[in-house]
């Protein structure tokens, strides 16, 4: 539609629009190539890489929830030398933007992820989790310290000129502060949020429904939250926020936006909808055409409070 400007700017990284879909949820893109066009997404987020293959926890792993689901895969993935060999050639095919998303459970390890992948010139930017709630080692060790998350990023800032985004995590009293860390040691935006801790029980056996006891909470169930914690740093830390958290349709994508996010992920919603990141800029186009509004972007922040 003419008259429409939907693209935003994350650092030097521009997407053609708001909309990218989360990692983990559509793994590396090619499993949800099939049901929607990825080349009409603002940027795909691949499934967390780690520097050796993980197999992850064991199952059960997924539980429905109220509103959400809660999870603990645990960052099963293929490994940094698979990555590179068998994804990187379907992706690069991809007429999308492609952020890796890095995981690790040592400090050198980030590091050493991110300088293998640096050269590879289909990734355009790196999501460093520094949250991921149900793995035993790094996860939320390094999400809840804020100095952590300070080396972190200024040890991976030092080996790649590509942005950086720092995920964060909600199980903490102040991510203003973890936001203002990751900025201060140079990174370029941070996603907020990642799932929150949670758990369910079968009051049957009394035993936890998830393996792993705890998973991490997605879906609508976390939504106030998210947009919380977004407008926390938007009011305190001048950094690109990516929203997450819950978002089902073009409304809440529009909630985000106006709370202080810069761009959104689409996550729990892709197994329930793969196509949604497609009717969700559909959704964006009308509401800015509908509301006199030539950039989406002028919405970041436009909250009145």
């Amino acid at each position: 539609m003419s008259g429409v400007d939907l693209s935003v700017k994350i650092g030097s990284l521009v997407l053609q629009n708001p909309v990218m879909l989360a990692s983990g949820t559509v793994g590396y893109g090619n499993e949800i190539s099939e049901y929607t066009d990825l080349s009409k997404i603002g940027g795909i987020v691949t499934k967390s890489v780690s520097l050796h293959p993980r197999k992850g926890n064991p199952p059960t792993r997924i539980t429905e929830t109220a509103s959400g689901m809660l999870n603990a895969i645990g960052l099963a993935n293929v490994g940094l030398e698979e990555f590179i060999k068998t994804k990187i050639p379907f992706l690069k095919n991809l007429d999308s933007t492609l952020i890796c998303n890095i995981a690790a459970s040592s400090i050198e390890e980030y590091v050493e992820c991110t300088k293998a992948l640096d050269s590879e010139e289909t990734v355009k930017a790196f999501e460093i989790n520094v949250s991921c709630p149900n793995v035993k080692d790094g996860g939320l060790i390094f999400g809840n310290d804020v100095n952590n998350v300070r080396k972190i990023t200024a040890k991976v800032r030092a080996v790649t000129n590509k942005p950086i985004i720092i995920k964060l995590s909600p199980n903490t009293a102040s991510i203003k502060d973890f936001a203002q860390a990751a900025k201060d040691e140079g990174a370029d935006a941070v996603s907020a949020i990642n799932t929150l801790v949670g758990t369910a029980f079968d009051i049957y056996t009394k035993k936890p429904k998830i393996k792993n006891i705890t998973g991490g909470l997605s879906g609508p169930a976390i939504k106030p939250v998210a947009l919380a914690k977004v407008l926390e740093i938007s009011r305190n830390v001048d950094i690109p926020i990516i929203g997450i958290g819950g978002i089902m349709n073009w409304k809440d994508a529009v909630e985000f936006m106006i709370c202080g996010a810069t761009a959104i992920q689409l996550g729990t919603v892709n197994f329930i909808n793969p196509n949604a990141s497609e009717e969700i800029i559909e959704g964006l186009k009308n509401y800015c055409l509908e509301t006199n509004l030539s950039k989406i972007s002028d919405l970041t922040g436009s909250y009145l409070i």
